[in-house]
């Protein structure tokens, strides 16, 4: 799976340029017309006969949009210190984003709203999207059923048997294209639970086995439908996933907030009817 080595730690500076640029489908010429690096030192850049500069790297890294974590590996592999920090999301300096996330999740109700990390666990959630959760049983057994190391992972209550899996009445929609979700996520960020997952996907059965390979001409659908149903109760969703524009902070980096909106007017007068229970 050559495909998910881009940020392994023992690649050159060099090899680390040179994926990235054919990651973002640019050639030395256009990254050097984009970057102002001549195409003759970003030659000798990915070759290793040339060794950048501190800013050099940040400049590249800049233009070719690398996450932050990367980042600070191709500084590592450069030859200088990681540039950018990992707060967790409750240390006091992070308060100010904790705040604007419970915001934004308080403001979405009665629609369901969740913050995931990068592995897709679950960070916050608002009461919508714990009675969305409920749906498929109890929520603590729930999570507990799909996660039973721990944690809350939104992928695996998705995939999971015990889980939302058996209620998403278009699965064959929403699976495979979240599988490929995660093959372009690990194309720039390569994580062992990501690795993992895919792993699990191929041992279950109930899985088809091509929809746990990359497929680089598959184009994800502008809005992607999520139908669930149990016990005649059924929600037309689609979700809308939102990052921050100019982080700092590889925590703030790597956070992405998934809104669900109602597909139809049944869905609005249900998720309405449902907040209104004790």
């Amino acid at each position: 799976m050559n495909q998910l080595t881009l940020t392994l730690p023992e690649l050159s500076f060099g090899a680390l340029l040179r994926q990235w640029r054919t990651a973002r489908k640019l050639s030395q010429l256009e990254l050097s017309l984009e970057s102002t690096v001549s195409q003759r030192h970003l030659s000798f850049l990915e070759s290793g006969r040339a060794r950048p500069s501190q800013q050099m790297v940040m400049q590249l890294a800049e233009v070719l949009e690398v996450p932050l974590r990367e980042r600070n590996t191709l500084l590592t592999a450069a030859g200088f210190a990681p540039f950018y920090r990992q707060r967790g999301l409750a240390d006091a300096d992070m308060a100010p984003v904790q705040g604007a996330l419970a915001r934004m999740l308080a403001h979405h109700e009665p629609y369901p709203a969740v913050v995931v990390d990068r592995e897709y666990e679950v960070l916050l959630e608002n009461r919508a999207f714990n009675r969305m959760v409920g749906l498929f049983g109890e929520p603590g057994a729930v999570w507990a059923a799909c996660c039973p190391h721990g944690g809350r992972n939104l992928l695996r209550l998705t995939f999971s048997a015990n889980g939302a899996r058996p209620y998403i009445l278009n699965f064959d929609e929403v699976g495979p294209t979240m599988i490929q979700r995660v093959f372009r996520e690990l194309a720039e960020t390569r994580t062992d639970t990501g690795l993992a997952f895919l792993e699990e996907l191929r041992r279950d059965p109930a899985i088809p086995a091509h929809w746990v390979q990359p497929t680089a001409t598959n184009v994800a659908p502008p809005v992607l439908p999520l139908v669930l149903g149990r016990d005649g109760v059924e929600l037309r969703l689609f979700s809308m996933i939102s990052t921050f524009g100019t982080p700092y902070d590889i925590t703030t980096d790597e956070i992405r907030v998934e809104t669900f909106y109602p597909e139809d007017a049944a869905t609005e007068t249900l998720l309405q009817a449902l907040a209104q229970q004790p």
